[in-house]
């Protein structure tokens, strides 16, 4: 009977255990597609119909905006240029009945600066234009730039057809591919991105308020976009920092502007609660020092370049599990970053993270008569089976 007792009360404190490390299920929600992603790792923690392509409405303005801080990096554009607004551009142009706007006229010069918040906080699709026009010539040309881009962040499923996002059949997104555009312009162009966090932008004697709502909701929301077209539904990008995790939520196809800032909220939520950033190893860390042959030293460590950032389930990262895999035979002369195996890290069994082991200092060939002698001794070691082995 007491021994029955035991063995029951020892299945129901691992059940207990396992039932506290266990991550619920993600909310489900009413959107048509969404998806949450760790901005540091990449790592997908929640995703529906994330490769769907649907109509991104002025989630659009995003890649506009992106293509616009590409130039003013490379020095092709400044932000004290001025634009003279042609009648596309224009406010009162037929195509923008009804959309967002800046409220630029025809004629007049307006600086870079000023069309680029009308673009991400005013959502202005004459400022779009503008801009589009300003650095291809034509909105045409620029839309071939903004599929240039969305090819080279990997973004396969995207295609640009104008600059706005008004509707057309061939101008489609996807969410993960609006989650990889987010990435890029928060990792790649700190500075452009700083503006999508402002609330309100005046031009032309107008105010105008950021669409996003969660700005001000969430004080840990920085970004990015709203979209609305009546093909498009209500949709919203958004990006979080929370005691340094930051995430990136994308949600296309709700019905109404509260049920994409509270669908957005959700999930961000959801992934500040259950998972951590950790970082699992700093660059140049040295994981194995391995016999190296035929060269001028014995040794060479071995390990991985790059900082290693992981999203994990959280209060997990102390049981990480690394294995270093190493080549039965490292020969000289190797270069830093020449693999010489391979690095795996397993939590609870499921592989996390896989890379190449490298050498982490070059070693140059030995002369001859070292090579040689190291030749026999290798021959020696084959023979009887000795694998490589590291310096104490």
């Amino acid at each position: 009977m007491i021994r029955t007792a035991l063995a029951l009360l020892l299945v129901l404190t691992t059940a207990s255990a396992q039932s506290q490390n266990a991550i619920p299920a993600p909310p489900e929600l009413a959107a048509s597609a969404y998806l949450l992603v760790d901005a540091n790792s990449g790592e997908v923690l929640v995703e529906h119909n994330a490769d769907e392509q649907l109509p991104p409405a002025s989630l659009t303005k995003m890649m506009t905006a992106y293509v616009l801080a590409e130039e003013i990096n490379a020095g092709r554009v400044k932000e004290e240029d001025m634009v003279r607004i042609s009648e596309n551009a224009w406010s009162q142009n037929p195509i923008f009945n009804g959309s967002s706007l800046m409220w630029i006229e025809p004629g007049k010069d307006v600086s870079v600066a000023d069309l680029q918040r009308g673009i991400i906080i005013s959502s202005g699709n004459d400022a779009t234009v503008a801009i589009a026009e300003h650095i291809a010539g034509s909105e045409a040309v620029f839309a071939e730039m903004m599929n240039t881009n969305a090819k080279r962040l990997g973004m396969t499923n995207t295609y640009y057809v104008n600059s706005h996002g008004l509707p057309d059949p061939a101008h489609l997104t996807t969410a993960r591919d609006l989650a990889i555009l987010a990435r890029a312009m928060i990792n790649d162009h700190p500075e452009q991105y700083a503006i999508y966090k402002e609330l309100e932008f005046t031009f032309n004697n107008i105010r105008q308020y950021n669409r996003n709502t969660l700005l001000l909701q969430d004080p840990t929301v920085d970004g990015l976009k709203t979209g609305h077209t009546k093909e498009a539904g209500y949709c919203l990008v958004a990006s979080a920092e929370r005691s340094g995790m930051r995430l990136i939520s994308v949600v296309m196809g709700t019905k109404s502007t509260k049920a994409r800032k509270n669908d957005t909220a959700a999930l961000l939520n959801y992934g500040f609660r259950f998972y951590q950033t950790e970082t699992a190893f700093e660059p140049m860390t040295e994981l194995a020092k391995p016999r190296v042959w035929k060269g001028v030293q014995d040794y060479v460590p071995v390990g991985l370049l790059d900082k290693v950032v992981l999203t994990l389930p959280r209060g997990k990262h102390d049981e990480l599990q690394t294995d270093v895999a190493l080549d039965s035979e490292i020969e000289a002369p190797l270069a830093v970053g020449d693999a010489v195996g391979t690095v795996t890290v397993t939590l609870d069994g499921e592989t996390q993270y896989q890379a190449p082991a490298v050498a982490l200092q070059a070693v140059e060939e030995a002369g001859f008569f070292a090579r040689l002698w190291d030749s026999i001794l290798m021959f020696i070691a084959e023979l009887f089976g000795a694998g490589n082995t590291a310096a104490e």
